[in-house]
């Protein structure tokens, strides 16, 4: 694949993965880096993508690295700062998200990937390079772990 030929099809990608990583991150700020990294990596190694028929998957797999690494780069950051208690971040407060937020890494890459982008299961195995069953099992998991903490919180707001 020529760079000619990434740039094209990664631009008309970025809207997708820029709403994965604002998923992922919580953060518009964080979400346009990762996806920025994200879009750099791979033009760095396009020339490697033997099957452009996988580019999609192939481009989400690295932003989903690209995500990781923010997360973990965030957390090392937050940790060494000492924040006062009235420090929060302002974005969405939906109890979907912050649900989704609270899952184990591994679920929540399956529920964004599969729910939230709209990626099959075979692609959702295909981008995180496990087996299908895997994200069956890992699907299934997340959504009675997600009705159980929704309808939680339910109750205690009607109490």
């Amino acid at each position: 694949m020529t760079q000619q030929e990434y740039a094209v099809r990664a631009d008309a990608l970025k809207g997708k993965l820029y709403g994965m990583a604002f998923l992922y991150l919580g953060s518009q700020s964080l979400a346009v880096d990762a996806v920025d990294e994200a879009v750099y990596l791979g033009l760095r190694s396009c020339h490697k993508l033997r099957e452009e028929a996988f580019f999609d998957t192939w481009l989400t797999r690295i932003l989903i690295n690209a995500c990781n690494a923010e997360l973990r780069r965030h957390k090392r950051e937050v940790a060494m700062a000492e924040l006062p208690e009235t420090a929060q971040e302002s974005f969405d407060a939906l109890p979907l998200r912050d649900a989704v937020g609270r899952l184990p890494r591994e679920l929540k890459d399956v529920i964004i990937l599969r729910y939230f982008t709209g990626l099959t299961l075979a692609e959702t195995a295909r981008t995180l390079d496990i087996p299908q069953g895997t994200v069956v099992t890992r699907q299934r998991k997340a959504l009675r772990l997600l009705r159980l903490e929704l309808t939680d919180g339910e109750e205690a707001a009607n109490s």
